[in-house]
């Protein structure tokens, strides 16, 4: 009786575990593929060092130097990509895929990396319409 009892209440704690809302906002374990997000701003992407690292928006940031890092630190959502590194065509279509750190561009200051090249072609087909349809869909699309 008493291994039923706590076969039944493991259960329903394990159930009300996993009704409960995730609340990182980037589910992304290690953001952008381990790039530095800064470099992008810089010219160009370039990996980033795991030992220099700086957890923020549910994510780690490898960086390149340690400027790079204290520099995202003081101002991290001037360098994050948008949609949290997912795919920006891919936002602005109303759903969600992995963004390619070696598919991206910035336009006015903001970073947006795409899935795959086609994407970005499709992106840049209409990139000031997509950039509107992603910002409105995001929140329904990753809401935490």
């Amino acid at each position: 009786m008493i291994k039923k009892l706590v076969t039944a209440f493991a259960a329903a704690i394990t159930l009300a575990l996993a009704s409960l809302p995730a609340t990182a906002g980037n589910q992304l374990a290690v953001a952008i593929g381990g790039y530095d997000t800064v470099s992008y701003h810089q010219g160009g992407p370039v990996p980033g060092e795991a030992r220099i690292n700086h957890f923020w928006n549910g994510a780690i940031w490898y960086f390149s130097s340690t400027e790079n890092r204290d520099s995202f630190a003081a101002d991290p959502e001037r360098y994050a990509p948008a949609y949290d590194g997912y795919c920006s065509w891919a936002a602005s279509q109303s759903y969600k895929a992995p963004g390619d750190p070696n598919v991206w561009q910035i336009v006015d200051g903001t970073l947006y990396v795409q899935v795959h090249p086609r994407a970005q072609e499709l992106w840049q087909a209409d990139i000031p319409a997509h950039i509107v349809a992603g910002d409105e869909n995001w929140p329904r699309i990753h809401p935490f």
